[in-house]
């Protein structure tokens, strides 16, 4: 079937199935013209289709089967030979043998007669087409390809007989981890952990030299697991090979050093943040991992309760005022943040934000990274920008009096800012300010309102089974008996998804503080965070720890989890 006749074919079921009006379709017409792309392709361009709707009209079309899903496990054998990685990605196919009737079928996101025709050539054998969307198509590559016999935990053996030093021609970085042929004992261990952590969503690798052995951890839904324990002569080898790929110097072991790698693992492209820091038994480094081919979760998918959602987007469409997001280092601030940028981004708002560092890049939206070398500090950054014309900015942290000041100056004249504090509630962060040298009037004018958040783990869904929680359980965490679900709450068995740990995956709790008059009327007079607390838990606040137990009744997290992260650091009175 020629490209022609599946045009012809796709207008035709557009057209019978009322998809979109003509006027629609000749827009599709003069945009698939100017860029130069298939009509199927232009209809997802144009955002009048989505890509399995698409497919879903080039199945009816053709006759092709369309499937949103892959058995990644059913692989030709021996494909990784057959085909290699690259000729996988650049025609976006997989090649599978179907589980039920064992023959052998090629996924793509199109119709193409020729690569189908190579394909059979390739196999020797009849291949069946079969439609999917990229997304399952990567996915699939990428875990049919993963080199297993080179996982970290198996090149250990090699690394303690092989040859450690790092020569030269090392230096070169490969496209993709997956794609790189490099059997070089450290490069292949670097790398290996590299995927390995990736693949177990870590955030962050520690690697840490003690007296007698090296120690490798994963931080996963922040909290740190012991992986992989090495022979102390790795160390150095180890870290000049991490530190060459942040480009720091590899001589210099006496001073912390801070870098960047910039990588693409299984098809994912990841930016690693490098810190080495002299200890007692050699330097140690901490790589954090940042997805940014992740997708930015929108405001009802960070785990807000329907109240506290309604109000948060209330806030977030007000003309002016300080909106203020609170939390411990790693509690979601920044996503929380950035959903909310999502939500009111529009062409006819001017929104720019100064950042310490930029994390995503968020579309129509103008970012600046602080860079105090040259004195782009917060507060410079944010002088600049109110000449720039903005209807909204965002500070990343307020951090001094002087950002503090310049920033409810800022909205007090018209604009609407976010920002974020250090503190361990929402009414913390009233009196922050004011200890910083910020007016209570001025605090009590400027801010609209304060959300304090934590992130708890989830349950994890493969092994999540109930339980008959014990009574002062209940009661640390302010449960009733009547509340209790039947069968009791749940808990995590643990099993090979979640590391054994019955988690998988984090969510959000809580703590929002409108600043009402009577709030207003609190701050005014200048008074400790306990009076503000109990003021706004007068007004039906919802506590941090109010909101995790919401989560614990409905079997999202465990008491366990809401106390650890509610729990002041120095084991005073909880949040």
């Amino acid at each position: 079937m020629t490209a022609r006749d599946v045009e012809t074919k796709v207008r035709q079921v557009l057209s019978e199935g009322g998809y979109l009006s003509p006027e629609q379709l000749v827009e599709v017409d003069h945009h698939a013209q100017r860029k130069g792309l298939a009509l199927t392709d232009a209809l997802v361009k144009t955002g009048f289709l989505d890509e399995a709707q698409v497919l879903g009209l080039l199945s009816e079309a053709t006759g092709i089967l369309f499937r949103p899903e892959l058995p990644f496990g059913s692989p030709v054998s021996p494909l990784p030979r057959t085909l290699p990685i690259q000729n996988a990605r650049k025609h976006n196919i997989f090649p599978f043998r179907d589980p039920e009737t064992g023959a052998i079928c090629l996924a793509a996101n199109h119709v193409d007669d020729e690569v189908l025709e190579n394909v059979r050539t390739l196999f020797a054998e009849e291949v069946q087409p079969v439609l999917s969307t990229r997304r399952a198509i990567s996915e699939a590559i990428n875990r049919t390809y993963e080199r297993s016999s080179e996982s970290a935990g198996n090149v250990i053996e090699d690394l303690e007989n092989g040859d450690l030093a790092i020569r030269v021609s090392e230096l070169e970085e490969p496209q993709d981890l997956l794609d790189s042929s490099d059997e070089a004992p450290i490069i292949n261990f670097v790398n290996s952990v590299l995927y390995e952590a990736v693949k177990e969503r870590a955030s962050d690798i520690h690697v840490e030299p003690f007296e007698n052995d090296l120690s490798v951890r994963y931080r996963v839904d922040g909290v740190l697991h012991n992986v992989h324990s090495l022979s102390k002569k790795l160390h150095s080898p180890i870290l000049s090979r991490v530190k060459i790929m942040a480009s720091l110097d590899i001589a210099e072991k006496r001073l912390p050093q801070d870098g960047r790698i910039r990588i693409k693992i299984a098809g994912k492209d990841i930016d690693i943040r490098v810190s080495t820091v002299p200890t007692s038994f050699g330097e140690r480094a901490v790589l954090r991992l940042l997805d940014r081919s992740q997708v930015l979760l929108g405001l009802s998918e960070i785990g807000m309760g329907e109240d506290h959602l309604r109000a948060v987007e209330r806030i977030t469409t007000s003309s002016h005022g300080i909106t203020l997001v609170t939390g411990p280092t790693g509690s979601g601030k920044t996503t929380t943040l950035y959903a909310a940028l999502t939500r009111i981004n529009s062409a006819d708002k001017n929104i720019i934000t100064v950042e310490d560092p930029v994390e995503y890049q968020l579309a129509g939206i103008s970012q600046i990274q602080v860079n105090p070398r040259i004195d782009l500090t917060f507060a410079n950054g944010l002088r600049s920008i109110l000449r720039q014309d903005p209807n909204v900015i965002m500070v990343g942290e307020i951090r001094d009096l002087e950002t503090a000041e310049i920033a409810i100056q800022a909205s007090l004249t018209g604009h609407l800012v976010f920002s974020t504090l250090h503190t361990n509630d929402a009414a913390g962060a009233v009196t922050r300010l004011i200890d910083m040298g910020v007016e209570p009037f001025l605090v009590a004018s400027s801010v609209n309102a304060i959300l304090a958040q934590r992130l708890v783990r989830v349950i994890c869904a493969h092994c999540k089974e109930q339980f008959e929680p014990l009574p002062e359980e209940m009661e640390e965490i302010g449960i009733e008996p009547k509340e209790l679900p039947e069968g009791g709450l749940w808990r995590g068995a643990g099993c090979v998804h979640c590391l054994d740990t019955g988690y998988l995956g984090r969510t959000g709790i809580y703590e929002l503080l409108v600043v009402t008059d009577s709030i207003k009327a609190t701050v005014l007079r200048n008074p400790d965070s306990g009076s503000i607390k109990r003021a706004a838990l007068a007004e039906k606040m919802r506590t941090l720890r109010q909101d995790g137990a919401r989560k614990v009744l409905k079997g999202i997290t465990t008491i366990e989890e809401v106390l650890r992260v509610t729990q002041e650091e120095n084991g005073h009175a909880p949040v």
